[in-house]
């Protein structure tokens, strides 16, 4: 194979399942991992150089920051299934229309953003009970990403088309390339210049706008695959609908998982600054070991989706099964790997030993459900692929809110002693992993009725 044959468009309809399921999956994790370590160096950055609060702020902003990506997260997971298929059916016409409402409603997204956000940041902040050591930075470096935003929908909403494509290379290289200059542009700003919390968010945008103006100058060098035109730009209603009824449930699922969230981040902020420090530094742990689950779930979305539009539902099912398999043995590794050495992990962050021990019995926790995870995430992949954005969004809907808030705030209350007047903070951690056991559950109980299998965008 030549070296030029990796940023090509990759035929995900032919070969060894499982083969093109993990080759493919393999650039995307790396891809994952590189954008972890936006949020990672940003806290490791902040931690060491400006304090254990300056951590809090940033992990405090995260849920808002996520509210605010649903919009990106519905196109892209709209475009990616749309393309996928179009793609696989060989749909030149379709595939370039596409494209190009993706980039459109993109842009559109990016200014609401722009202006909402930095207008709602303190007061949502103040909703949520944030404490007065911390919410001025968090609103500042929530500022900042949001006036940005248009970097990281641009990027994150053309990766997944490549993605789509069967270009799953490409976007690690660009990513890559983002990420060292997000690791120089952290410790300029905050060791040397000494621009605290903001610096970490100007340098985020300023790396994730480089990324996604590479993704856009590749997609411009793809006329063997599809056309980009200004006259394509234009959103048509097909398209656009399209990938509306596609996307809005992933984006709907993702919002109510970020509300989840905030109502939760309520919980975590009245066990004060340390225990919100500890949790940023499992959220940052957690996000690393997480990886493979939604690598493989966003590799199943692109296969399961080419293959649909082939008409090769054999090879779909297949796949299923076999890389649902892979990616829970990787997890399993993963899991013991945090085990064996999670205080270092922890250390990493803070040299404070009651933050690290706090934080490491928490990762413990965790560690209980992360191959529940894979399932879900594998599973939910599939049938997103197929056209079934619903489904999984419904089982998220009832996993995040029906189940995860409740339980958190029922665990908490119970343990509420003399000792512990807020109550034990880990049951914030065993209602997430119970959670998650039960999500794993229903999806795959729902995957094996089989009704996904008839939701194709492009006919048989």
């Amino acid at each position: 194979m030549k070296l030029s044959d990796l940023f090509k468009p990759v035929d995900m309809t032919t070969g060894t399942p499982v083969k093109q399921i993990v080759v493919f999956t393999l650039p995307m994790l790396l891809g994952n991992i590189a954008q972890q370590l936006y949020n990672t160096v940003d806290s490791i950055i902040v931690g060491r150089f400006v304090g254990d609060n300056a951590l809090a702020a940033v992990g405090s902003a995260g849920p808002l920051v996520n509210l605010m990506l649903v919009l990106f997260i519905g196109i892209s997971v709209g475009a990616s299934i749309m393309v996928s298929q179009f793609f696989g059916a060989r749909k030149r016409d379709d595939l370039s229309r596409c494209i190009a409402c993706c980039i459109t409603l993109t842009g559109i997204a990016s200014l609401f953003i722009m202006v909402v956000g930095p207008i709602i940041s303190l007061p949502l902040l103040r909703l949520l009970g944030t404490p007065e050591s911390i919410i001025y930075w968090c609103r500042n470096y929530l500022i900042i990403l949001f006036l940005g935003m248009g970097g990281i929908g641009f990027y994150n909403i053309l990766s997944g088309i490549l993605r789509g494509l069967g270009d799953s290379v490409s976007p690690l290289i660009y990513l890559l390339i983002a990420t060292l200059l997000n690791i120089v542009l952290d410790y300029t700003f905050v060791a040397h210049l000494g621009l605290g919390v903001p610096g970490v968010a100007l340098a985020t945008i300023i790396a994730q706008f480089l990324s996604a103006g590479l993704c856009m100058w590749k997609l411009s060098r793809m006329s063997d695959v599809f056309d980009l035109k200004k006259e394509y730009l234009r959103p048509e209603k097909r398209y656009a609908m399209g990938l509306v009824k596609l996307g809005l449930p992933s984006g709907i699922t993702q919002a109510i998982m970020s509300m989840s969230m905030i109502v939760v981040q309520s919980l975590t902020n009245s066990f004060g600054e340390q225990f919100i420090a500890a949790n940023v530094i499992v959220m940052r742990i957690d996000g690393f070991v997480m990886l493979p689950a939604f690598s493989f779930g966003s590799a199943m979305t692109t296969y399961a989706g080419q293959n649909i539009g082939a008409g090769r539902m054999d090879r779909v099912t297949k796949g299923a099964r076999e890389g649902t398999l892979v990616a829970m043995g990787v997890s399993a590794i993963l899991t013991v790997l945090i085990l064996l050495f999670g205080r270092h992990l922890m250390g990493i962050f803070t040299s404070t030993k009651e933050l690290i021990d706090l934080s490491y019995h928490m990762m413990q926790i965790l560690s209980v459900g992360y191959i529940a995870m894979e399932v879900t995430q594998c599973l939910s992949g599939i049938m997103r692929g197929a056209g079934d954005t619903v489904t999984p969004m419904w089982i998220s809907i009832c996993s995040s809110i029906a189940l995860r808030i409740p339980m958190a705030y029922l665990f908490v209350h119970l343990t509420k002693t003399p000792e512990l007047p807020q109550g034990n903070c880990a049951m914030m951690f065993v209602s997430l992993v119970c959670t998650w056991c039960i999500g794993a559950t229903v999806t795959f109980l729902v995957y094996m009725r089989g009704g996904w299998k008839n939701k194709s965008i492009v006919g048989g």
